[in-house]
């Protein structure tokens, strides 16, 4: 099983949901970068459970740093931080029936039942947790470069959020949502889907969601044609997210209905400086950013762990049967993802920026 991900800055994640803990390793992060435990710890309760519309499951989330930081800068070492594993209930999970729709059955197959696949082992929701530390630091050092990261729930199953705007964003807009109770834009909005997650989750059921990411102050230039565009190598971390359905960029999958005279950006010079009219590209044009605000679209399935009683399989007795899934379980999980994806963008951005110049980690 691989699980580094980077060209420039490379991160590690480890561990199982149930296991003693999980973690990541974070290389090639730049030495002398100042990281507030404080400000990581309050992004990190933003994907944390326990929330209204998510699992009641506690976990704090609270990392222990074992290298690479020292008197709360990076050392230039690889920076690694472990979360203990507490709030877990093993019992809950019947390893012997695959779940529908989770990794369960195609665990089985690929590593012949020695992979720990208790809460989804690997495959959990949960090791995104060691995915928003390197997300938080990486969101740190780019705000001192005048880069901001956001990302909001931007629908639950029917209901739609109100958007940013794709040319004019704010950094103020983009930092707001990560102080929120809940990461919707329009509180209305927030009031109907919370409304709506607790109605799925006394159904015993679940919905799917479509979180909308954004970033601004991203300079032009970052990016490579063919195999290292900045939409294939954001894709590729986006993916590896557990859930993810779908990703698109600026206009996305809209614009297959578009005219070219409709979907064209036109560009403009003020002040010295090009910028598009509007942003139906995304900020990206032949896989390089172009100067204007990065906009990402990601849909999330329903959770796959419902209460409702499903058709499965017992690996044991080679027979089918039923499955009824017991414990404590998200009705939706694009609430507590989006934060993870807001890492996913700071982490690919960062390791840009680390190779601005179009040198790669191997070429160094």
């Amino acid at each position: 099983m691989f699980s580094t991900f980077g060209q420039n800055i490379r991160i590690t994640v480890f561990g199982e949901s149930h296991g003693t803990g999980i973690g990541v390793v974070m290389d090639g992060f730049p030495a002398g970068e100042a990281v507030s435990m404080e400000e990581l710890n309050r992004f990190m309760a933003r994907r944390a459970p326990g929330q209204r519309g998510t699992t009641p499951r506690k976990e704090k989330d609270t990392p222990e740093v074992l290298s690479g930081l020292q008197n709360d800068t990076t050392t230039g070492s690889a920076l690694a931080m472990i979360i203990r594993n507490k709030d877990h209930r093993s019992d809950d999970y019947i390893t012997d029936i695959p779940r529908p729709s989770h990794a369960d059955l195609n665990a089985h197959l690929k590593f012949g039942g020695h992979m720990d696949m208790r809460g989804g082992g690997p495959f959990s929701g949960r090791i995104t947790a060691p995915l928003c530390l390197a997300g938080g630091v990486a969101k740190q050092i780019l705000a001192r470069r005048g880069i901001a990261v956001g990302a909001h729930l931007a629908a639950i199953g029917a209901i739609e959020d109100a958007r940013w705007d794709p040319v004019l964003v704010r950094r103020e807009e983009l930092e707001q949502i990560g102080r929120q109770g809940f990461p919707a834009i329009d509180p209305a909005k927030a009031d109907a889907m919370l409304d709506y997650l607790d109605r799925v989750k006394d159904e015993e059921d679940s919905v799917g969601g479509r979180i909308g990411c954004m970033a601004t102050g991203v300079p032009a230039g970052l990016g490579e044609p063919n195999y290292l565009s900045v939409e294939s190598h954001l894709s590729h971390l986006l993916f590896s997210v557990p859930g993810v359905r779908g990703v698109q960029f600026g206009t996305g999958f809209a614009a297959a209905k578009m005219r070219g005279s409709e979907h064209n950006d036109p560009i403009r010079l003020e002040d010295g400086r090009f910028y598009t009219q509007t942003n139906h590209a995304g900020g990206i044009v032949g896989g390089i950013t172009n100067g204007m605000p990065l906009v990402v679209e990601v849909a999330m399935k329903p959770a796959a762990s419902i209460g409702q009683k499903q058709r499965s399989v017992s690996l044991s007795q080679n027979r089918e049967t039923d499955l009824r899934i017991e414990g404590r379980h998200d009705p939706s999980i694009a609430v507590r993802a989006v934060p993870v994806i807001e890492a996913c963008m700071a982490i690919t951005l960062l390791d840009f920026m680390e190779g601005k110049n179009g040198i790669t980690g191997h070429q160094k």
